[in-house]
């Protein structure tokens, strides 16, 4: 298996450094260091970025070119995705938008519904945000409760969503929600909702980090139009089962991207406080490296499979565990190695202002939870790659 760039890859990513080079003007963490910086400014900051993006052609990457994508390959998009964590920039506030629901209307959707929604999409002149997990239904997606009841046409939505990124910014919601509570995957329905709207309430969660980032939701009566249904009723949950895999392939050298950039960081860090020489130290960094390295070949080989058209294989799930779990190993390395100065906000004194140790040490913790815990990855790994016994 090739894990090497080709050399049509390696000019489209050679073209974008050279973009991103003159287009980006900041990273993102000086973004958050610039005075007066909030979580509001910051989320337009990320806006206007991703307009830039959209006017470059960077978005929409491998949506058909008659809705304003580029036609690209799945390779190129993982390069995009790559490059932008390596420079630290302004993530896209519309990624939920773009990644999960436009692919939902591109694929499923009607010809209204694409020429409404997907042009504000990629303008973010709208942003969306997700409602699928709810308290007592995340990685067992299919327990959802939340329900949609008939309203002449059109439907009426009561129940609860949870772990909505950016939802307290979204315009728009995309919502699964059950048509039929006996059928567990046949009654999903997948709807278009306006959140600004009677009925919809939008609650800001507060986080470890001390960031608002997540939402919840609160649904009660509130209206779902039947021109704003993508499909038909009850094929929600084979809808977002689709989108899922239409977006494989495009995060595979993301983590191995942003974490390289990390421990760049870290050893300048370590460096900088004289313990580079010190053996036990360069053992830990040197781990730390080499275990990146090899999560960016797993990255590539998945890649390698993407671009030969095969189908998506158990190292989706492996990656999953590796990065995550790999994740807390190099913030508790990174804490412990930078003593008080790993533990000190972005803002402190004292503080190092390249990379925002202590929310990433916090952020760590939920990686092995989010996108499908490491006790549900083991387990796909266990009974279709071992195929090991189900009782």
């Amino acid at each position: 298996m090739d894990l090497n760039l080709s050399p049509d890859a390696l000019k489209f990513r050679d073209e974008l450094r050279a973009w991103l080079d003159v287009n980006l003007e900041r990273s993102y963490t000086e973004e958050v260091l610039a005075p007066n910086a909030d979580e509001d400014s910051l989320v337009e900051v990320r806006r206007q970025f991703q307009k830039k993006l959209n006017d470059a052609g960077y978005l929409g990457m491998g949506w058909p070119t008659e809705w304003g994508g580029r036609g690209a390959t799945q390779v190129e998009e993982a390069i995009l995705r790559a490059e932008l964590a390596a420079v630290d920039a302004p993530q896209s506030p519309n990624a939920l938008g773009i990644g999960l629901c436009a692919p939902a209307l591109i694929h499923h959707g009607t010809e209204e519904q694409r020429n409404r929604f997907l042009p504000k999409m990629l303008s973010c002149d709208e942003i969306w945000c997700q409602g699928f997990s709810e308290p007592g239904a995340g990685s067992d997606l299919a327990g959802i409760r939340t329900k949609a009841e008939p309203d002449g046409d059109d439907y009426r939505i009561t129940g609860q969503k949870v772990w909505t990124t950016l939802g307290p910014w979204s315009n728009w919601i995309f919502v699964l929600a059950r048509t039929d509570m006996d059928d567990r995957h046949g009654g999903i329905t997948f709807f278009l909702m306006p959140i600004d709207q009677p009925g919809v309430e939008m609650r800001a969660l507060k986080q470890i980090s001390g960031e608002s980032e997540f939402g919840e939701v609160f649904f009660d009566n509130a209206l779902a139009k039947r021109e704003h249904i993508v499909g038909k009723i009850g094929e929600g949950w084979r809808i977002a089962m689709t989108v899922l895999g239409f977006e494989r392939g495009g995060s595979t050298l993301l983590p191995s991207a942003e974490f390289g950039h990390q421990l760049d960081c870290l050893v300048d860090a370590v460096r900088t406080n004289g313990d580079l020489e010190r053996p036990d130290v360069r053992e830990k960094l040197g781990n730390l490296i080499v275990e990146n390295e090899v999560l960016r070949a797993n990255g590539m080989r998945t890649l390698a499979n993407v671009a030969q058209d095969l189908p998506p294989g158990p190292e989706s799930s492996i990656d999953k565990i590796f990065w995550s779990e790999f994740h807390q190993r190099m913030t508790d390395t990174a804490v412990e190695l930078m003593g008080p100065q790993g533990l000190l906000a972005l803002r402190s004194p004292g503080a190092r202002t390249d990379v925002h140790w202590m929310r990433e040490f916090l952020w760590a913790r939920a990686g092995t939870i989010y996108s499908g815990s490491s006790e549900i990855q083991r387990n796909i790994i266990a009974k279709r790659v071992l195929q090991m016994p189900t009782k």
